[in-house]
């Protein structure tokens, strides 16, 4: 499953790529998203969530579509062993969506729009096709980034100068991050869940260990530019950022289980193949989820993968 930001919708896209099994799976999983029987495309749990999302299947568009045109167009099935892959539905919005992110169990992901106010992080149900919006009032400026905590029912949400950490259950904010930065750009949770880090416009990244803190345990400057990206390696200890200086610097970052010894953070490599356009270089790195790969995109339109780190 792919999530992609365009202009005002979330598009939740079927690869198809997935043994038999999972294919199953993935498209039990999507049934309500890809239903035509959508209400105009929404079904929401709360009314502040309906007046700012919309939900459509895209078979549903495409049939509109053909209606328009007079043509017939035939729905295509979810995954691949149904035939093809491709689009299941479009989350549409007030305001445009800068940041999209999966909890990791899969079911739910949350949308960015900084712009919308109150209703500029939402929370989204794939299987049941819903939508809720955690905050009924907008508080401590411009929403940039949220994502969620690995195991608990958290939510990070991240502003330009601080990280805000909520319980979903109890709907109460637990824990106020003080970053020290004028402007996050990049944020990631650690597996364990109790290691944060961010990157900033003005060149710094920031780890937070949550059992110690709510200021940084270390802070970092070594990138010439601002950092666009960052992100622990979901397996090893590892963790990279990358920069508009065009270089993408990697750590060893080992957290232990005792909690008595602090994290080791150790440079290990700078990589470097993207060239910087118009004051823009390294816009974003992702881990591979098993290997000790790393792919980057730059704003050089190329993407990159670096094997064997």
């Amino acid at each position: 499953m792919l999530l992609a930001s365009i202009g005002k919708c979330a598009v939740v896209i079927s690869t198809g790529t997935g043994g038999l099994d999972e294919s199953e799976v993935t498209d039990a999983l999507l049934s309500a998203a890809s239903s035509s029987k959508l209400n105009g495309g929404n079904i929401a749990p709360d009314s502040r969530a309906a007046k700012a999302v919309t939900w459509t299947s895209f078979k549903k568009l495409n049939k509109k579509k053909s209606n328009a045109s007079s043509a017939t167009t035939t729905e295509s099935p979810i995954s691949a062993y149904g035939g093809k892959s491709g689009p299941i539905a479009i989350l549409q919005t007030n305001r445009d969506v800068t940041s999209v992110k999966w909890h990791r169990k899969g079911d739910y992901f949350v949308t960015v729009s900084p712009k919308a106010g109150a209703a500029a992080v939402l929370i989204h149900q794939l299987s049941k096709a819903a939508s809720q919006q955690p905050f009924g009032k907008s508080k401590g400026g411009e929403v940039q980034l949220a994502c969620f905590h690995p195991q608990k029912p958290f939510l990070f949400v991240a502003t330009k100068e601080h990280v805000r950490v909520y319980h979903l259950v109890k709907q109460v904010m637990v824990k106020r991050l003080m970053s020290g930065c004028r402007h996050i750009s990049s944020i990631d949770v650690h597996g364990s869940g109790d290691h944060v880090v961010v990157g900033s416009l003005d060149r710094r990244l920031v780890w937070f260990d949550l059992d110690l803190a709510s200021t940084p345990y270390k802070t970092l400057k070594y990138h010439e530019r601002a950092l666009r990206s960052v992100g622990f390696h979901p397996r090893y200890p590892l963790m990279a950022s990358a920069s508009d200086d065009g270089s993408i610097h990697v750590f060893h970052s080992m957290v232990y289980s005792d909690l008595m010894r602090n994290p080791l953070i150790v440079p290990v490599k700078v990589l470097r193949g993207h060239s910087v356009v118009k004051s823009l270089g390294a816009l974003s790195m992702v881990w591979h989820p098993h290997q000790p790969w790393l792919f980057s995109a730059g704003a050089d339109g190329n993407i990159h993968l670096f094997q064997d780190l």
